[in-house]
């Protein structure tokens, strides 16, 4: 069977996102691709390399379909892993480089690993990942012997026959449970790549800073993206906040995706400047408070907030900017951009739902669960029907996450709907709240949990991390709450420290209630 099939006379191409990385190397063939420290090397080199690995992955004993594991932070390695291994016909499994082995473990032995490619300086994780396995480790290879097979290798390059066959397992944080496998489709990767490409407005003159994780959702599939624009790939194999500010003054980076947390981190450092360029930031994993939109705006950093998720391929909603925003007061225009806003350019309009299903009118107060679909979306949990069909309402993916419409279809995240705080029968967005402790000057970042109480049921409790030198008290940061929402909204009491985070920078609420509830 070919990769093309013919309709009416006319053929037509199975959708991969492979297919950007064999363009780029056609028509920008000398310009620079893949930038690692000292180490250049340019798009002809770049689906040399891929067609290659390919090939060492085919000479190892690897067939179609098989799964390939990739234990590495954001290095050439892991990015020519999402060309080379379906370019072998096999599926791409990227590793949180932060898990424990015992997870690692778990999720080799879920997705069915048969082979598991490791970046040295993560080997010694890999090898007590392996051992919780025993005899049905997956082979595993260091990623220095890989390069110089694959450097011998001949090239290779699978038939893409089906655009709707799998292309990745992305394993959620499984925060609640055990991580779960997402299906990628090659199909789904190749629009969600356009899609990115067109909202960040990648082009030839970007170059495009891996800040955020490549294996977390395929790096929200910019690993395609770049590619597709002809950009630059410039790794960083870990977020400092120092490096970030350096590349951005003397390499010219153009664009990063952030989370909310290290866009904190960079907007407190020493070496936060205006940059000379225009700087692109897409910011993600969490809703951006107000506060921290207008000091990066106070920066120079064009932040764009997206919402998304494991299953929707990254994100699914932008928060398009209206040029007519630009002449509202600086306090307004954040909260306009600190929404989730549309769907993004090649996803169905989203809707926001009641319990029954019934679409909640767009006023902006009137809260529903937010319902994704489109191209955009998985083709399921790998190996776990059961948990297929409970996010599934109608044809469509239940995200989960608690939202409002605005009366212009932008739509707003108020909580996770395991995140609501029912307080004496009233409920409590916790984002709210969040969003009020945060407009405190003294206020780095908050997050806020439900607690057990015997008279109310439940009572929110915030946690809070302070500027450095902040003197702020517990009652002073309460009375200001009071001051700007519902007084019953306001925490009963404040924890003040450093605030939990997963791989990716979300706060893991999880951690902040069993410390709530147990003191600790």
């Amino acid at each position: 069977m070919r990769e093309e099939r013919a309709v009416s006379g006319i053929a037509f191409r199975e959708l991969s996102p492979v297919s950007f990385l064999q363009r780029a190397a056609e028509v920008f063939a000398d310009r620079p691709a893949v930038v690692d420290g000292a180490d250049v090397r340019s798009y002809a080199e770049f689906w040399d390399r891929a067609q290659r690995m390919a090939g060492a992955l085919v000479a190892r004993g690897i067939q179609p379909g098989d799964r390939v594991a990739v234990l590495a932070p954001n290095s050439p390695v892991l990015l020519e892993a999402h060309y080379g291994v379906p370019l072998a016909g096999a599926v791409l499994v990227a590793l949180n480089t932060r898990l424990s082995a015992a997870e690692i473990g778990y999720i080799l032995q879920h997705s069915g690993s048969r082979l598991l490619l490791v970046d040295d300086a993560l080997t010694e994780l890999a090898e007590r990942a392996l051992g919780e396995l025993g005899a049905d480790a997956p082979e595993a290879v260091g990623a220095d012997r890989f390069e110089r097979e694959l450097r011998g290798a001949e090239p290779h390059r699978h038939e893409i026959t089906d655009e709707r066959g799998l292309l990745s397992l992305n394993y959620t944080s499984g925060t609640t449970g055990r991580p779960k496998g997402v299906m990628y489709h090659h199909r789904g990767a190749y629009l969600q790549a356009l899609a990115m490409a067109y909202h960040a407005q990648l082009d030839t003159s970007a170059r495009y800073l891996w800040t955020l994780p490549m294996f977390h959702t395929n790096g929200w599939c910019f690993p395609w993206a770049v590619t597709a624009a002809g950009a630059v790939h410039q790794c960083l194999r870990a977020v400092d906040p120092a490096e970030i500010w350096r590349a951005v003054h003397e390499d010219g980076v153009t664009h990063f995706c952030a989370a909310p947390t290290v866009l904190t981190g960079l907007t407190e450092h020493p070496a936060a400047a205006r940059p000379q360029q225009v700087v692109r930031v897409f910011a993600g994993g969490a809703p951006p408070w107000p506060a921290l939109l207008e000091r990066t705006g106070e920066l120079g950093l064009d932040v764009r907030h997206l919402y998304g998720l494991t299953e929707t391929f990254g994100p699914a909603v932008v928060c398009e900017v209206q040029p007519e925003w630009a002449s509202r007061a600086p306090d307004e225009r954040a909260r306009l951009i600190a929404r989730q806003g549309i769907a993004n350019v090649i996803a169905e309009p989203v809707r926001v739902a009641d319990p029954e299903g019934r679409d909640v009118p767009a006023d902006g107060e009137t809260a529903g669960e937010l319902l994704l679909r489109g191209n955009d979306v998985m083709l399921g949990y790998y190996r776990d029907e059961e948990a297929t069909a409970a996010a599934t309402l109608d044809g469509w993916f239940r995200s989960g996450d608690l939202a409002v419409r605005h009366p212009d279809g932008y739509v707003e995240i108020r909580d996770r709907l395991k995140d609501v705080i029912i307080s004496g029968g009233e409920n409590i967005a916790s984002v709210e709240v969040e969003n009020a402790l945060t407009a405190h000057p003294d206020v780095l970042e908050a997050a806020v949990v439900g607690v057990p109480d015997e008279k109310w049921g439940e009572v929110p409790v915030a946690h809070v991390a302070l500027r450095s030198g902040a003197r702020t008290t517990e009652q002073e940061l309460i009375d200001h709450v009071r001051e700007r929402i519902a007084r019953f909204k306001a925490p009963r009491y404040v924890v003040f420290g450093d605030l939990p985070k997963t791989s990716t920078g979300k706060l893991r609420k999880n951690v902040l209630r069993q410390r709530s509830r147990t003191g600790g």
